[in-house]
């Protein structure tokens, strides 16, 4: 059922060097997400697609990982994502590209889960520098990076506490939880 790919489908932050996604399984998620629906079918974004050994540590010195986790520097050696895409978007074509940069991200990453690979979303990019080490061409603004891999981490859902924090955090295993709100506190009205 979709609902149990979505309970599934979580933010991971750390990965398994192996496997790791081909170049194939990244342009099957391309496949997914110029398949999604687009604003006006604009259809704005653009993609840079890694998974090069080389690159993949110059993408990683672009990104800031886990913002509640102050203590955390993110992940470490052998615990990097094994490729990423890089969603781009032209201005030419919509100024204001961000219900379909959310709406192709989140199939992406199901995309990916279905795959049997993890993903995390980041927009704490150094743009500047990730334009220089990919080339981005001039015409185009870097939006969103999105990390994959196998997941090498237990990330686990946990209802908002009673003082309503939505932070997420690790226990003294190392296990991941995100905290998520409930229904009955997201449904204001029933008609």
């Amino acid at each position: 059922m979709f609902i149990d790919l979505m309970k599934r489908t979580r933010s991971y932050r750390r990965f398994k060097q192996e496997p790791a996604p081909t170049m194939e399984h990244l342009k099957a998620l391309i496949d997914i997400a110029r398949l999604t629906p687009a604003t006006a079918n604009r259809q704005p974004l653009k993609y840079v697609l890694v998974q090069d050994k080389e690159m993949l540590p110059q993408v990683f010195s672009c990104l800031t990982w886990a913002g509640y986790l102050t203590d955390w520097q993110g992940p470490g050696p052998g615990e990097q994502p094994t490729a990423y895409i890089i969603m781009l978007s032209d201005p030419h074509l919509s100024s204001n590209p961000g219900i379909d940069l959310g709406l192709a991200a989140q199939s992406i990453v199901l995309g990916a889960q279905e795959q049997g690979f993890g993903a995390c979303i980041l927009a704490a990019i150094d743009r500047v520098q990730l334009r220089d080490i990919l080339e981005v061409p001039d015409h185009l603004e870097v939006e969103l990076v999105i990390a994959l891999g196998t997941p090498g981490e237990e990330v686990r859902l946990t209802a908002v506490g009673s003082y309503g924090d939505i932070r997420y955090w690790r226990d003294e295993e190392d296990i991941h939880y995100v905290p998520k709100r409930s229904r009955d506190a997201l449904i204001i009205k029933t008609l």
